[in-house]
């Protein structure tokens, strides 16, 4: 056998496996078990592939909070448009860490559709829910969010909220003195 159909062969077969794995997490997400499900779901946030989407869309709605929290980062790894409506909603969750994935994860969707959701945000309890919701309308870098995040700015007393706010600031305005 020469070099090359024996790199070919190992190239086919590790595709194989990969999609075998892809399979199994897919079942894995519907298993009884949290550390299973939890597992399945980090691991299709890491495969980047679009068959994992929908799994991962179903997940956002599972009973442990770590599961849909990690669900939601994941989807916002993968870029697919198929995940913004679906996401929304976990903006009101009643768990901050899911609020931060489903935030974070509409920041880097890119659909405007999530500015007035992440702006209503903005006056989360949480400190760090605030910091990452900034953080998301920056990278949206819609003009709506502007006045909403300056007049944050005035009352904010967290540093960290600050800072993310005036980066916001940044990108949405384009002005350095921010």
């Amino acid at each position: 056998m020469t070099m090359e159909r024996s790199v070919k062969r190992l190239m086919e077969d590790r595709e194989k496996r990969r999609e075998e794995n892809i399979g199994k997490y897919i079942e894995q997400l519907s298993d009884e078990s949290t550390p299973y499900r939890l597992r399945a779901a980090e691991a299709l946030c890491g495969c980047g592939d679009e068959r994992a989407v929908e799994p991962l869309i179903a997940a956002l709605s599972d009973r442990e909070n770590e599961v849909r929290w990690v669900a939601a980062q994941g989807l916002g790894k993968l870029h697919d448009p198929r995940a913004v409506e679906p996401l929304l909603p976990l903006l009101a969750d009643p768990h901050r860490w899911v609020r931060r994935g489903a935030a974070w994860s509409l920041g880097e969707l890119g659909d405007v559709r999530a500015v007035e959701p992440l702006i209503a945000l903005l006056s989360d309890g949480r400190k760090d829910v605030r910091a990452v919701a900034a953080e998301a309308l920056g990278k949206l870098r819609d003009r709506r969010a502007a006045e909403p995040l300056a007049a944050m700015l005035e009352d904010e007393d967290e540093p960290e909220v600050r800072t993310a706010i005036r980066r916001a600031l940044r990108e949405i305005t384009g002005e350095a003195g921010v």
